[in-house]
């Protein structure tokens, strides 16, 4: 997230240049989704909820939206 924050500070106007470093943020939210996902359905209840939550990362759906748009 920090390395992206560098690029689009530096890009200004050109932020597709920080496309490789969005990419590389959103396939890691994309893996914590999918393992909240996972976990969801055998730790209920043991707070672990609270462990896979990430303020960098964009809600699920546009993550998966724009790794459909970005292959």
């Amino acid at each position: 997230a920090c390395a992206l924050q560098t690029c689009i500070s530096a890009n200004t106007y050109s932020p597709e240049k920080c496309d490789a470093h969005l990419k590389r943020l959103y396939q890691c939210c994309s893996k914590l989704y999918q393992d909240r996902a996972e976990s969801d359905g055998t730790e209920r209840g043991s707070g672990s909820d609270q462990e896979n939550i990430s303020t960098a990362c964009p809600m699920q759906k546009v993550v998966e939206r724009w790794l459909k748009s970005h292959p």
